[in-house]
């Protein structure tokens, strides 16, 4: 199985070099943070282009199209098998795995005995709808027959033709048209019918009208006895056996009728008298010449020219459409029976074989289960054709019964549920599409290499637990190496923890001017604060701490309690920063935190305003620093904010500062905005009050903004409000003069 993934990258999207070598001989997973705009959504998109192996379409510079590009990952020195990569976005709605089901097959042998069962069928089935075929000359019998009679909830041409045997029958109407003349696949005769309503309903009411008034056929409030009926008992009579039996027809006008031949006669001669009504035909008239102006109905227009009273059998369009079917059937009902019987004969060979094959389905059955249990999301997952995946390899079709308030759920497919769920709740759908194309890499025990890409993004806590869930179980499998990206702190530090990854395993992106990436060492997926205390000697540490022990001041006492104010004077301008030590700040420090009893800090006489500043621009002069380093960014924005306010105070002589009660920046700001609106440097000012935070908590997400802004960018603002400050000097007498520039 890999063990170690080299990955060289160049003019990859927004990653413009990327060289690292990722060792899973210690742990089978590497988790990246990356601040937004690093390199995470780039790095994940190369290598779902990687998968796809598509030489069309590859990793490219998307704006700069003259770029080289270089992708180059191997496994163990030997080029990526493509088909082994899975990158998983949740935001990737196209995806889906429910066809990966299918690869969880039956036993071997049952799949076999089913296969021949079904293979006999269809043999026969096939003989069977070429008879048919040519008696309808339907273009697509089994279709036709599955759309017409699908109200029967059947899913196959065996059910069906099973369920309407007793209306197939040896004496029946023969039809004498073409079925697609007058049910053709478009719809074009329905859609002229519901059209053409009026004109139809004035046909069939001049029809019925006849009909009441003949001596034979009747019309009346208990029914009707029409043309249908009477072929219907001119069929039962024609071999006479009716009246060989001494029965007799005696009609309303006492007319005896005593053979078939002249029951015929009188049908025949009361049919003419109707298709005669000059009421009739002039209705007649207005359908044809509706049906004239459509060149698409022409052979529909020949069939009722041929026979006008079809038009009075597709009054229920529908149902005269099932009669069709039953006569073309009935008109080979011999080899539907043999059909139907041997289906009926393996139908229970079948059913054992089904249900033998279902107990091997708990693999997906799982996957459903977990899904169901493990997220919190307000529909529930069923799989409805499990016997049809496992022995004919369909697509699973899945239900969705979605419930509201205890309300009975209601079954919801694909498309509506996506619509009235959550983007947390869609993405939690689009997860389990993914679900299903891992245990289907799981069963075939291949090597895979899983790019997850922030699969948590906009989940609740519960849902992002439900993930990491997941992640620990497929840690688990020897053939899967994982690679979980996120720029959401918050979770890289709870999957670092809670997965138990390797140290070595877990990195932090860096990007310079150059879009050259850096996996450094990643940090601060423990207790931040006991991180800092421990090494309070160092000067940017000493000033990081500022912050957290004035927070855990906040948190334990009253804001205007002294040790408060004294650290509020080290981030703000105050009366007395400018006279504060650093070992007045020590003090403060040692008060809150028993482990700092004892101890001592080199630096003591240091002006802790000096301490800040000087320490600043030792950071902003390495060459080497380290740009993950969050005691870096912390003593760089502390520093930041304090020039800043310098400047500010001295363009503001006439400003009491005792009337800003909180966010003095801000407030600061804003009148500077206020007095010089067109000044030259409101864009600078502006981003000094947007890009350091005002607080810096101690529970860790909260300083997810210093962790994710760059250290270059801080650098360079840091420069820029030093030069701010040497070009517009506080004017001497001025509060706060003395404060070092």
């Amino acid at each position: 199985m890999m063990q170690k993934l080299s990955v060289n990258l160049e003019n990859c999207f927004g990653i413009g070099k990327l060289n690292h070598e990722f060792d899973f001989s210690k742990s089978n997973s590497s988790l990246i943070y990356a601040s937004n705009g690093t390199m995470k959504t780039s790095f994940a998109r190369t290598f779902d282009l990687l998968s796809k192996n598509d030489p069309k379409n590859i990793p490219r510079d998307r704006v700069y199209k003259s770029r080289v590009s270089k992708y180059e990952v191997t496994v163990d020195n030997v080029e990526i098998d493509s088909s082994s990569i899975l990158v998983i976005n949740s935001e990737d709605n196209s995806f889906d795995g429910s066809n990966k089901i299918s690869s969880f097959l039956a036993k071997k042998e049952l799949k076999q005995k089913y296969d021949q069962i079904y293979k006999d069928l269809d043999e026969r089935k096939n003989q069977f709808i070429r008879k048919l075929k040519l008696i309808s000359q339907s273009s697509d019998c089994e279709k036709e027959i599955l759309n017409t009679f699908s109200d029967i909830s059947q899913t196959s041409l065996f059910e069906i033709l099973s369920t309407i045997k007793d209306e197939i029958k040896t004496d029946y109407i023969k039809i004498s048209f073409k079925y697609n003349d007058v049910f053709d696949s478009k719809g074009k005769v329905l859609s002229f019918l519901e059209k053409n309503k009026t004109i139809l309903d004035q046909y069939i009411s001049n029809y019925k009208s006849v009909v009441s008034k003949s001596s034979f056929f009747k019309e009346n409030s208990s029914g009707t006895f029409g043309t249908y009926q009477a072929n219907e008992i001119i069929k039962s009579i024609s071999d006479n056996a009716f009246f060989y039996a001494g029965h007799t027809f005696v009609l309303e006008d006492k007319t005896v009728i005593n053979d078939s031949i002249a029951l015929k006669k009188i049908v025949d001669s009361e049919l003419e008298n109707i298709l005669q009504d000059e009421k009739l035909k002039v209705a007649f008239e207005k359908v044809d010449k509706a049906i004239s102006n459509n060149i698409e109905l022409r052979n529909f227009q020949k069939v009722i020219e041929k026979d006008n009273l079809i038009l009075v059998d597709l009054e229920n369009y529908h149902d005269f459409k099932k009669k069709v079917w039953i006569s073309f059937l009935s008109e080979i009902k011999t080899d539907a029976d043999l059909l139907i019987e041997l289906y009926l004969d393996k139908k229970k060979d079948l059913e054992v074989i089904i249900q033998e094959a279902k107990k091997d389905s708990d693999i997906w059955d799982r996957i459903i289960d977990t899904f169901n249990s493990r997220f919190f999301v307000p529909f529930k997952v069923v799989l409805s054709n499990k016997e049809d995946i496992i022995l004919k390899k369909d697509t699973a079709t899945l239900d969705f019964l979605y419930a509201d308030r205890n309300d009975e759920p209601v079954n919801q497919d694909k498309n509506s549920l996506i619509d009235i769920l959550s983007k947390g709740e869609q993405r939690a759908y689009f997860i389990l599409q993914f679900l299903f194309e891992l245990e289907a890499r799981k069963a075939s025990n291949s090597s895979n290499l899983l790019v997850l890409d922030d699969i948590s993004d906009s989940f609740d806590y519960k849902n992002k637990f439900a993930i990491i869930e997941y992640i620990s179980d497929l840690i688990e499998l020897d053939n899967f190496r994982i690679i979980i990206l996120t720029h959401n702190f918050d979770f890289y530090r709870t999957v670092a923890s809670r997965l138990n990854l390797h140290r070595s395993a877990i990195y932090m992106a860096t990007k310079n001017d150059h879009k050259e990436i850096f996996l450094q060492n990643g940090q601060y997926f423990g207790s931040v604060f006991s991180h800092l205390v421990e090494k309070f000697q160092e000067p940017k540490t000493f000033i990081s701490l500022i912050a957290f022990v004035r927070n855990l001041i906040e948190y334990s006492e009253i804001q205007n309690s002294p040790d408060f104010l004294t650290l509020t004077s080290c981030l703000h301008l105050k009366d007395d920063s400018n006279s504060l030590t650093s070992s007045d700040i020590f003090e403060v420090f040692s008060r809150k935190i028993a482990f700092l009893n004892g101890k001592n800090i080199t630096f003591g006489d240091e002006r802790i305003l000096d301490l800040i500043y000087r320490t600043a621009s030792n950071i902003a002069q390495d060459p080497n620093v380290n740009e993950i380093l969050l005691q870096n960014k912390i003593s760089l924005a502390i520093a930041i904010r304090l020039k800043a306010e310098n400047y500010l105070i001295s363009k503001l002589p006439n400003l009491d500062l005792q009337k800003i009660k909180s966010n003095q920046t801000s407030g600061l700001c804003r009148e500077y905005i206020r007095l010089y609106p067109t000044c030259e440097h409101l864009t600078l000012i502006s981003k000094i009050n947007l890009m350091t935070p005002e607080n810096i908590h101690i529970n860790a997400f909260m300083y997810e903004p210093l962790i994710d802004m760059s250290l270059h960018h801080l650098i360079k603002l840091y420069e820029e409000v030093c030069l701010l400050n040497q070009l517009n000097p506080l004017p001497l007498g001025q509060a706060n003069a003395s404060i070092a520039v």
